[in-house]
């Protein structure tokens, strides 16, 4: 389960990192990876990252660095 954690959390990094630069450049990395953002292959990649933040979703109650509750 946890090389699963790793994959989502590159993918979301991935997300993050085109939403970055869209917000700052107006490019869509992926799509100009893959030809456009209505091609196919473009439109995979959006879908796997988008299943890989709802996995992730499920990590944030495991995070217990997150809400506080770590103990040293």
């Amino acid at each position: 389960m946890k090389i699963i954690n790793v994959i989502a959390l590159i993918l979301i990094l991935i997300g993050a990192l085109n939403w970055g630069l869209w917000g700052f450049f107006h490019f869509d990395f992926v799509a100009w990876l893959f030809g456009g953002d209505s091609t196919w292959l473009a439109r995979l990649v959006y879908a796997i990252i988008g299943l890989a933040g709802l996995w992730s979703l499920g990590l944030l109650g495991k995070c217990k660095a997150l809400c506080g509750s770590c103990k040293k």
